[in-house]
């Protein structure tokens, strides 16, 4: 909703909002733009001549500011609908969709047109490092979009993305996910599935070949062009079972890979790690192709891509203790940012931190999963959510131990932590700001 904010500023609307925390990035960015953002709810933050109410999805029946909208019977409107309406509308739109990799493939996507002088608009759920800003409204034609499935609105409960009508759609990988809203993979499948049907008959899906889920909705009925890309090594695969964009990894920790379309190999260098991060630049180039941009210069803009903020991200390493921030909040994409992690530093301890913060972790779907999926760590810190309706004790074992406050995550690492460690935090929130604590402790 921050990004939607940007956009309606870029646009010369006058923009106010509120949120019940606002915090860094976001709050400072707003602040530059001069969007007036109020903290805490109340029918008061709502301007007198206000022309229409953008509501985002967290926002259901009962807020007290939502409930003034309705009874003033105000304009009203979803965030995903607004930008159908008034950005995306004539626009070719390149849409990233899929349950990981979204922010940084389209921050990818985005770059490479950018780098290429195409100067594209934007709208991403994370900071992309090369911009230093989520949202930007560019020029027309082009338009990169973070897809999201998740319900667009407390009247409109289909995925957001089914407002976005792309031009060029890349479907990540599929897995479930957001268990507060979805019964099972098969009702995100069907999401996914309208979501193709959006695509016109002149556009290009392409999507992963290694997510079953994926090919199960592709089978649903597609009638748009389609392209397959892999995130794993194809030399040892026949070629009938070979994606149309393949590639073949050069390092372990996959900084260095070449990347084949069409008999062309071309060699990248980059600052990305981990087998998820390949396949994420592979997306971003072949729907940079799509979109005209030679295979050459596609893979040359990786190069100079500086990642995507808490992905990966290394926070500093006070006494030698590397201390990193991620996203990670899936089993899948825990497992595959850990895998990368080691692979890149080899036999160096790590140490892992988990909040389960999201829904879906809360409600326990992954907690027989979890363990697995924390392997590639020597040390895991899980913190005991309050709000788990589940038994975290039961994760306890000789590498995992649960901690009922990040105090005593802190403590613990600040004594156990030497020169040459790497502690990796995860958590798709503040985590009550444990991340600048650890590093002044250290």
């Amino acid at each position: 909703m921050g990004g939607v904010a940007r956009l309606a500023k870029q646009l010369g609307h006058t923009v106010s909002g509120t949120d019940a925390n606002a915090y860094p990035p976001m709050s400072t960015q707003l602040a530059a733009l001069n969007v007036q953002l109020f903290e805490g709810y109340s029918p008061d933050n709502i301007p007198e001549h206000t022309d229409i109410v953008v509501v985002g999805n967290t926002i259901s029946r009962g807020n007290p500011e939502l409930e003034a909208v309705l009874t003033r019977r105000m304009r009203y409107t979803s965030g995903a609908q607004w930008l159908s309406e008034n950005v995306l509308q004539g626009r070719w739109v390149l849409a990233v969709a899929g349950t990981h990799g979204k922010t940084t493939t389209a921050s990818l996507l985005a770059w490479i047109l950018h780098d290429n002088e195409l100067n594209p608009g934007y709208l991403i759920g994370g900071v992309p490092e090369n911009f230093g800003e989520t949202a930007r409204l560019g020029s027309e034609p082009f338009f990169v979009i973070e897809a999201d499935e998740y319900d667009t609105a407390f009247f409109d409960k289909r995925s957001k993305f089914v407002h976005y009508h792309p031009d060029t759609l890349v479907l990540n990988n599929l897995e479930f996910d957001h268990a507060d809203i979805f019964d099972s993979l098969d009702d995100i499948k069907r999401q996914f599935h309208h979501l193709l049907r959006t695509v016109p008959q002149t556009g290009c899906v392409l999507f992963n070949q290694n997510s079953p889920a994926i090919l199960e909705t592709l089978e649903m009925g597609c009638w748009s062009s389609t392209q397959s890309f892999s995130n794993t090594d194809q030399d040892s695969l026949p070629t009938e079972q070979q994606s149309d964009w393949s590639l073949r990894k050069l390092t372990p920790d996959g900084s260095s890979f070449v990347v084949n379309y069409k008999g062309a190999d071309i060699h990248i260098d980059w600052d990305l790690l981990g087998n998820h991060n390949i396949a994420n630049g592979i997306a971003a180039i072949a729907a940079a192709h799509h979109a005209g941009i030679p295979l050459a210069n596609a893979c040359e803009s990786l190069s100079s891509f500086k990642s995507v903020k808490r992905r990966l991200e290394l926070l500093g390493s006070p006494s030698g203790v590397s201390v990193y921030d991620d996203f990670a909040h899936h089993t899948t994409a825990i497992s595959e940012t850990l895998s990368a992690l080691r692979a890149n530093v080899g036999n160096a301890k790590i140490i892992a931190v988990l909040e389960p913060r999201s829904n879906t972790m809360k409600q326990g779907v992954h907690q027989y999963t979890l363990a697995d999926s924390l392997a590639s760590a020597d040390e895991v810190y899980f913190y005991k959510n309050p709000e788990m309706n589940w038994n975290a004790d039961t994760l306890e074992s000789e590498s995992i131990q649960v901690m009922e406050n990040t105090q005593s995550i802190i403590d613990t690492i600040t004594k156990q932590a030497v020169n040459g460690d790497h502690v990796l935090i995860m958590s798709n929130g503040g985590f009550e700001n444990l991340h600048q604590r650890l590093l002044s402790a250290l």
